[in-house]
Protein backbone atom coordinates (compact mmCIF):
# COMPACT_ATOMS: atom_id res chain seq x y z
CA UNK A 1 0.00 0.00 0.00
CA UNK A 2 1.35 3.59 -0.66
CA UNK A 3 0.03 6.70 0.82
CA UNK A 4 1.29 10.18 0.10
CA UNK A 5 2.31 11.49 4.14
CA UNK A 6 0.53 14.98 4.28
CA UNK A 7 2.94 17.19 6.48
CA UNK A 8 3.93 20.41 6.27
CA UNK A 9 5.70 19.93 3.15
CA UNK A 10 3.54 17.16 1.24
CA UNK A 11 6.75 16.30 -0.15
CA UNK A 12 7.01 12.19 0.25
CA UNK A 13 5.65 8.95 -0.12
CA UNK A 14 5.92 5.99 1.92
CA UNK A 15 5.37 2.81 0.23
CA UNK A 16 5.47 -0.34 2.84
CA UNK A 17 7.20 -3.34 1.13
CA UNK A 18 6.16 -5.73 4.15
CA UNK A 19 5.81 -5.95 7.85
CA UNK A 20 9.46 -4.30 9.48
CA UNK A 21 10.33 -3.02 5.73
CA UNK A 22 9.21 0.42 4.33
CA UNK A 23 10.76 2.61 1.81
CA UNK A 24 10.04 6.44 1.69
CA UNK A 25 10.48 8.85 -1.51
CA UNK A 26 11.38 12.54 -1.06
CA UNK A 27 11.25 14.80 -3.90
CA UNK A 28 11.52 18.24 -3.82
CA UNK A 29 10.30 20.40 -7.18
CA UNK A 30 9.90 23.25 -5.59
CA UNK A 31 12.29 26.49 -5.85
CA UNK A 32 12.71 26.18 -2.05
CA UNK A 33 14.65 24.44 0.77
CA UNK A 34 12.15 22.30 2.19
CA UNK A 35 12.21 20.26 5.41
CA UNK A 36 10.31 16.95 6.01
CA UNK A 37 9.79 15.02 9.49
CA UNK A 38 9.31 11.29 10.31
CA UNK A 39 9.10 9.33 13.18
CA UNK A 40 11.37 6.58 13.20
CA UNK A 41 12.59 4.10 16.49
CA UNK A 42 15.53 2.64 17.13
CA UNK A 43 14.69 -0.94 15.79
CA UNK A 44 14.72 -0.21 12.31
CA UNK A 45 18.32 0.56 10.18
CA UNK A 46 18.00 3.22 7.62
CA UNK A 47 19.45 3.79 4.57
CA UNK A 48 19.43 6.85 2.48
CA UNK A 49 20.53 7.78 -1.07
CA UNK A 50 21.02 11.18 -2.45
CA UNK A 51 20.07 10.19 -6.30
CA UNK A 52 19.87 13.74 -7.43
CA UNK A 53 21.03 17.77 -5.99
CA UNK A 54 21.33 18.10 -1.94
CA UNK A 55 20.06 17.22 1.87
CA UNK A 56 21.13 17.60 5.18
CA UNK A 57 20.06 15.60 8.16
CA UNK A 58 19.56 17.08 11.53
CA UNK A 59 19.96 15.62 14.76
CA UNK A 60 19.35 16.66 18.29
CA UNK A 61 17.32 19.64 17.04
CA UNK A 62 19.69 20.71 14.80
CA UNK A 63 22.83 20.50 16.81
CA UNK A 64 24.42 17.92 15.25
CA UNK A 65 23.76 17.54 10.74
CA UNK A 66 24.66 14.90 8.48
CA UNK A 67 25.13 16.30 4.64
CA UNK A 68 23.80 13.79 1.46
CA UNK A 69 24.53 14.80 -1.59
CA UNK A 70 24.15 13.86 -4.87
CA UNK A 71 25.67 10.00 -5.84
CA UNK A 72 26.12 9.36 -1.68
CA UNK A 73 24.67 6.96 0.49
CA UNK A 74 24.82 7.52 4.65
CA UNK A 75 23.70 4.11 6.77
CA UNK A 76 22.44 5.01 10.03
CA UNK A 77 21.63 2.42 13.12
CA UNK A 78 21.68 3.37 16.69
CA UNK A 79 19.95 0.50 19.01
CA UNK A 80 19.87 2.70 21.81
CA UNK A 81 18.03 5.78 21.09
CA UNK A 82 15.21 6.41 17.90
CA UNK A 83 16.61 8.24 15.29
CA UNK A 84 13.76 10.19 13.65
CA UNK A 85 13.84 11.88 10.26
CA UNK A 86 14.51 15.61 10.24
CA UNK A 87 15.74 15.88 6.31
CA UNK A 88 16.63 19.44 4.76
CA UNK A 89 15.73 18.72 1.03
CA UNK A 90 17.67 21.82 -1.45
CA UNK A 91 14.97 22.34 -4.64
CA UNK A 92 15.86 19.53 -7.24
CA UNK A 93 16.21 16.64 -4.92
CA UNK A 94 15.46 13.16 -4.80
CA UNK A 95 16.31 11.35 -1.89
CA UNK A 96 15.73 7.42 -1.60
CA UNK A 97 15.15 5.76 1.86
CA UNK A 98 14.93 2.11 3.07
CA UNK A 99 13.49 1.51 6.16
CA UNK A 100 14.76 -2.25 7.57
CA UNK A 101 14.13 -3.70 10.97
CA UNK A 102 16.82 -5.05 12.52
CA UNK A 103 15.09 -8.46 12.92
CA UNK A 104 14.06 -8.49 9.43
CA UNK A 105 17.53 -7.58 8.39
CA UNK A 106 18.89 -11.12 10.36
CA UNK A 107 17.20 -12.83 8.65
CA UNK A 108 18.25 -12.20 5.08
CA UNK A 109 22.12 -11.83 6.37
CA UNK A 110 22.27 -14.16 9.12
CA UNK A 111 25.17 -16.07 7.56
CA UNK A 112 26.73 -12.84 6.38
CA UNK A 113 27.60 -11.42 9.83
CA UNK A 114 31.40 -11.75 9.74
CA UNK A 115 31.09 -9.81 6.46
CA UNK A 116 28.26 -7.25 7.29
CA UNK A 117 30.21 -5.26 10.76
CA UNK A 118 27.19 -4.32 12.57
CA UNK A 119 25.63 -7.47 12.31
CA UNK A 120 28.29 -9.64 14.46
CA UNK A 121 27.79 -10.44 17.94
CA UNK A 122 30.18 -7.47 19.44
CA UNK A 123 28.95 -4.79 17.49
CA UNK A 124 24.81 -5.91 17.69
CA UNK A 125 23.88 -3.63 20.47
CA UNK A 126 26.29 -0.55 19.05
CA UNK A 127 25.46 2.33 17.12
CA UNK A 128 27.02 2.43 13.54
CA UNK A 129 27.15 4.90 10.66
CA UNK A 130 28.75 4.67 7.37
CA UNK A 131 29.01 6.92 4.49
CA UNK A 132 29.25 5.59 0.32
CA UNK A 133 29.26 6.43 -2.92
CA UNK A 134 26.40 5.12 -5.07
CA UNK A 135 26.99 2.90 -7.57
CA UNK A 136 26.30 3.43 -11.20
CA UNK A 137 24.10 -0.46 -10.68
CA UNK A 138 22.51 0.93 -7.81
CA UNK A 139 21.93 4.84 -9.55
CA UNK A 140 19.86 2.47 -12.26
CA UNK A 141 17.71 0.90 -9.53
CA UNK A 142 16.94 4.45 -7.54
CA UNK A 143 16.00 5.79 -11.19
CA UNK A 144 13.21 3.21 -11.23
CA UNK A 145 11.69 3.52 -8.08
CA UNK A 146 11.66 7.56 -8.83
CA UNK A 147 9.86 6.79 -12.42
CA UNK A 148 7.73 4.01 -12.89
CA UNK A 149 4.63 3.42 -14.61
CA UNK A 150 2.97 0.64 -13.42
CA UNK A 151 -0.14 -0.78 -12.58
CA UNK A 152 -1.26 -0.15 -9.21
CA UNK A 153 -1.79 -4.10 -8.99
CA UNK A 154 1.79 -4.64 -9.36
CA UNK A 155 3.07 -1.62 -7.69
CA UNK A 156 3.53 -3.28 -4.34
CA UNK A 157 5.56 -6.42 -5.42
CA UNK A 158 7.32 -4.32 -8.50
CA UNK A 159 8.74 -1.83 -4.97
CA UNK A 160 9.55 -5.46 -3.18
CA UNK A 161 11.73 -6.45 -6.19
CA UNK A 162 13.54 -3.24 -6.48
CA UNK A 163 14.18 -2.84 -2.25
CA UNK A 164 16.04 -6.27 -2.23
CA UNK A 165 18.02 -5.52 -5.30
CA UNK A 166 18.96 -1.91 -4.09
CA UNK A 167 20.47 -3.64 -0.89
CA UNK A 168 21.57 -6.28 -2.62
CA UNK A 169 23.56 -4.44 -4.61
CA UNK A 170 24.69 -1.95 -1.36
CA UNK A 171 26.32 -5.16 -0.06
CA UNK A 172 27.78 -6.25 -2.72
CA UNK A 173 31.64 -6.75 -3.00
CA UNK A 174 33.64 -7.07 -5.70
CA UNK A 175 35.74 -10.02 -5.21
CA UNK A 176 38.66 -9.09 -6.14
CA UNK A 177 38.79 -5.67 -4.26
CA UNK A 178 40.47 -5.69 -1.12
CA UNK A 179 40.15 -1.49 -0.20
CA UNK A 180 41.26 -2.16 3.36
CA UNK A 181 45.02 -3.27 2.13
CA UNK A 182 45.04 -0.66 -0.60
CA UNK A 183 46.84 2.68 0.19
CA UNK A 184 44.86 4.27 -3.08
CA UNK A 185 41.38 5.34 -1.05
CA UNK A 186 43.58 7.38 1.67
CA UNK A 187 45.12 9.60 -1.01
CA UNK A 188 42.08 12.17 -1.67
CA UNK A 189 44.07 13.82 -4.35
CA UNK A 190 44.00 10.47 -6.44
CA UNK A 191 40.25 10.29 -5.62
CA UNK A 192 39.23 13.40 -6.71
CA UNK A 193 41.38 12.89 -9.89
CA UNK A 194 38.98 9.25 -10.88
CA UNK A 195 36.23 11.67 -10.05
CA UNK A 196 37.19 13.80 -12.76
CA UNK A 197 37.99 10.90 -14.85
CA UNK A 198 34.02 9.73 -14.64
CA UNK A 199 33.07 13.52 -15.38
CA UNK A 200 34.64 13.22 -18.44
CA UNK A 201 33.55 9.97 -19.39
CA UNK A 202 29.96 10.93 -18.33
CA UNK A 203 30.36 14.46 -21.15
CA UNK A 204 31.60 12.62 -23.95
CA UNK A 205 29.66 9.45 -23.53
CA UNK A 206 29.13 9.37 -27.45
CA UNK A 207 32.87 9.68 -28.31
CA UNK A 208 34.62 8.72 -24.99
CA UNK A 209 38.18 8.71 -24.94
CA UNK A 210 40.71 5.86 -24.88
CA UNK A 211 41.69 4.77 -21.54
CA UNK A 212 45.27 5.78 -22.30
CA UNK A 213 43.78 9.27 -23.13
CA UNK A 214 41.22 9.49 -20.43
CA UNK A 215 44.48 8.25 -18.22
CA UNK A 216 46.70 11.05 -19.43
CA UNK A 217 44.25 14.09 -19.03
CA UNK A 218 43.69 13.68 -15.46
CA UNK A 219 47.69 12.83 -15.00
CA UNK A 220 47.49 9.23 -13.11
CA UNK A 221 49.11 6.14 -14.92
CA UNK A 222 46.39 3.54 -16.56
CA UNK A 223 46.89 1.02 -13.99
CA UNK A 224 46.06 3.28 -11.29
CA UNK A 225 43.19 4.91 -13.31
CA UNK A 226 41.69 0.97 -13.79
CA UNK A 227 42.50 -0.06 -10.01
CA UNK A 228 41.27 3.51 -8.69
CA UNK A 229 37.92 3.07 -11.03
CA UNK A 230 36.98 0.22 -9.90
CA UNK A 231 37.70 0.88 -5.99
CA UNK A 232 35.60 3.16 -6.51
CA UNK A 233 32.63 2.91 -8.37
CA UNK A 234 32.70 -0.77 -8.37
CA UNK A 235 32.85 -1.03 -12.11
CA UNK A 236 35.48 -0.75 -14.67
CA UNK A 237 35.51 3.00 -16.98
CA UNK A 238 33.64 1.01 -19.85
CA UNK A 239 31.17 -1.05 -17.95
CA UNK A 240 30.16 2.03 -15.57
CA UNK A 241 29.84 4.07 -19.04
CA UNK A 242 27.83 1.18 -20.76
CA UNK A 243 25.62 0.86 -17.43
CA UNK A 244 25.66 4.97 -17.51
CA UNK A 245 24.49 5.37 -21.44
CA UNK A 246 21.55 2.66 -21.24
CA UNK A 247 20.19 4.75 -18.15
CA UNK A 248 20.01 7.47 -19.97
CA UNK A 249 18.77 5.92 -22.86
CA UNK A 250 15.91 4.52 -21.20
CA UNK A 251 14.83 7.78 -19.49
CA UNK A 252 14.82 9.25 -23.45
CA UNK A 253 12.68 6.71 -24.60
CA UNK A 254 10.62 7.24 -21.66
CA UNK A 255 10.12 10.99 -22.00
CA UNK A 256 8.88 10.44 -25.62
CA UNK A 257 11.01 13.08 -26.95
CA UNK A 258 13.33 10.87 -29.52
CA UNK A 259 13.15 8.02 -31.34
CA UNK A 260 14.56 5.09 -31.34
CA UNK A 261 17.70 5.78 -33.88
CA UNK A 262 17.96 9.40 -32.29
CA UNK A 263 18.66 8.03 -28.51
CA UNK A 264 21.01 5.62 -30.07
CA UNK A 265 23.02 8.43 -31.79
CA UNK A 266 22.95 10.39 -28.59
CA UNK A 267 24.96 8.08 -26.91
CA UNK A 268 26.95 6.95 -29.31
CA UNK A 269 25.48 4.25 -31.49
CA UNK A 270 26.09 5.12 -34.87
CA UNK A 271 23.71 2.70 -36.14
CA UNK A 272 20.41 1.52 -34.42
CA UNK A 273 21.15 -2.37 -34.64
CA UNK A 274 23.95 -2.07 -31.73
CA UNK A 275 21.88 0.35 -30.06
CA UNK A 276 19.12 -2.20 -29.30
CA UNK A 277 21.39 -5.27 -28.96
CA UNK A 278 22.92 -3.37 -26.30
CA UNK A 279 19.38 -2.27 -24.70
CA UNK A 280 18.35 -5.37 -24.91
CA UNK A 281 21.46 -7.11 -23.00
CA UNK A 282 20.96 -4.35 -20.07
CA UNK A 283 16.93 -4.46 -19.93
CA UNK A 284 16.13 -7.63 -21.54
CA UNK A 285 13.92 -5.65 -23.55
CA UNK A 286 14.49 -3.86 -26.58
CA UNK A 287 13.69 0.33 -26.90
CA UNK A 288 10.81 -0.48 -29.10
CA UNK A 289 8.69 -2.73 -26.50
CA UNK A 290 10.34 -1.27 -23.45
CA UNK A 291 8.08 2.15 -24.94
CA UNK A 292 5.52 -0.11 -25.71
CA UNK A 293 5.05 -0.62 -21.88
CA UNK A 294 5.45 2.65 -20.50
CA UNK A 295 1.71 2.57 -22.74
Amino acid sequence: METLENNASGLYRETRIEEGFFILKFNNETAEKQVVTRQVDSSYIQFHFCAKGNSLFLFNEGNYRLPLSEEHSLLLYNPQRDLPINLEIAPETWVISVFISIKKFHSLFSREADFITFLSDENRDRKYYKDGLISPSMAIVLNQLMNYNLHPSVKALYFKGKAYELLSLYFNRPSEADTEQCPFLVDEDNVAKIKKAKDIVIARMAEPPSLQELADEINLSLNKLKEGFKQIYGDSVYSFLFDYKMEVARQLLASGSHNVNEVGLKIGYSTASHFIAAFKKQFGTTPKKYVQSLN
